[in-house]
């Protein structure tokens, strides 16, 4: 028995290890392999396709945790009663090292594997544009486009923050709550004060 739960929980470490290093590695390169993902993380091609029978398994796997991480943080800022704005700033700052680690998607939501990927991060668009919608109908944020479109291009610029040279540190999460609230309709000084914590 015990044998059997030091298996499982292997089995599960290589599973995570293969799941971090393709996001390392997909981050640097979308095209990378699965030959290439292996042995990066030590083992062989065979355990990989043992775990993600494809390389869209293995992105749709990616995908699944973001979506959890990101809807997790979502639904935590959405119940905490603060003003649209300071609840978005809110989520960047908690969202920032996960949409650097996740900025990948992005591209790939524009390949081969866009349509999967789109399908799986519908749960993290409706949290998104239901928040919109909240500040649109407090005169929060912006109302020349439907909350759907405006969540999205707003979240989109987190993303390529995330994936440009201001992506190493504090300025980075910085520049994208400040320009994601410019692009909501936030007025420059608010928008300031709530990426340095000052609502």
């Amino acid at each position: 028995m015990a044998t059997d739960s030091a298996r499982v929980r292997a089995m599960k470490e290589t599973r995570d290890r293969i799941l971090d290093v393709a996001l390392d590695m997909l981050g640097e390169n979308p095209e990378a392999g699965m030959g290439d993902i292996a042995a990066a993380a030590g083992v062989v091609r065979r355990t990989v396709y043992g775990h993600f029978p494809s390389r869209l398994d293995l992105v749709r796997t990616l995908t699944e945790r973001a979506v959890t991480e990101m809807t997790a943080v979502l639904t935590e800022v959405n119940a905490s009663g603060a003003e649209a704005d300071a609840a978005w700033a809110e989520f960047i700052a908690r969202l920032w090292p996960v949409a650097h680690r996740y900025r990948v998607l992005l591209a790939l939501r524009r390949g081969e594997y866009g349509e999967a990927i789109h399908g799986l991060l519908g749960p993290v668009d409706e949290l998104l544009a239901d928040l919109v919608k909240r500040g649109q109908d407090s005169d929060v944020f912006a109302q020349h486009l439907p909350p759907g479109v405006l969540s999205q291009l707003a979240y989109g610029v987190v993303f390529a923050i995330a994936d440009s040279d201001l992506s190493n540190g504090t300025r980075g999460a910085r520049a994208a709550t400040i320009t994601s609230l410019l692009m909501l309709g936030v007025p420059e000084t608010r928008a300031i004060a709530l990426a340095d914590g000052r609502p």
